[in-house]
């Protein structure tokens, strides 16, 4: 299993030119419609190159962020965890 640890929480306007794609991408799989405003946290998934986007307002709990991670094999670390639980 793989750790996830956070990148960073971004506003979409303030988002990191090379999460773009990675942001666009997820936004296309969730049909979703991505606001200036809109939270996104950005999580780095160890041993990968790969980077895991979350919509923070997609999600009532860090219960549901666990289990979308859980079906991509990964876990997150326990700080990623706590900052997560905050923004939630």
């Amino acid at each position: 299993m793989f750790v996830a640890s956070l990148v960073g929480i971004f506003r979409y306007t303030e988002l990191p030119e090379k999460f773009g794609s990675f942001v666009q991408y997820k936004a296309s799989m969730e049909n979703k419609s991505i606001e200036e405003e809109d939270e996104i946290a950005i999580l780095n998934i160890s041993g990968t190159e790969s980077y895991h986007v979350l919509f923070l307002s997609s999600y009532h709990d860090i219960n549901e962020i666990e289990a979308e991670l859980k079906d991509a094999d990964a876990e997150i670390n326990f700080s990623t965890k706590k900052i997560l639980e905050g923004h939630l």
